[in-house]
């Protein structure tokens, strides 16, 4: 799936199946629903997982959070704007799917 047909997605009612959940957390997060962005990202427990985490954590303005999570990805807290950051990310995670 790319980018474009993603962002499309986030018409429906349920993400679409098979997504990673990290993928699943930006699903939610496209839609609206940080609590649920944050469930799923919260659930994995590897990389991307924490990438997202640490984007939802910026996004709630909790910057001390967010940076616990970007370090722990070995990355420096972004700065770009948020929808920028959501793109990249979900760039970044759809090329391995």
């Amino acid at each position: 799936m790319g980018l474009t047909a993603f962002k499309g997605s986030v018409s429906a009612d349920a993400p679409p199946k098979g997504l990673s959940l990290p993928l699943q957390a930006l699903w939610w997060d496209a839609k609206g629903d940080w609590r649920k962005a944050h469930e799923c990202a919260q659930a994995a427990e590897d990389e991307a997982g924490a990438w997202v985490h640490a984007y939802l954590h910026r996004k709630e303005g909790d910057l001390a959070n967010a940076g616990y999570w970007y370090r722990r990805v070995g990355r420096k807290a972004a700065t770009v704007p948020l929808a920028e950051e959501w793109e990249t990310i979900a760039r970044a995670l759809l090329e391995k799917v």
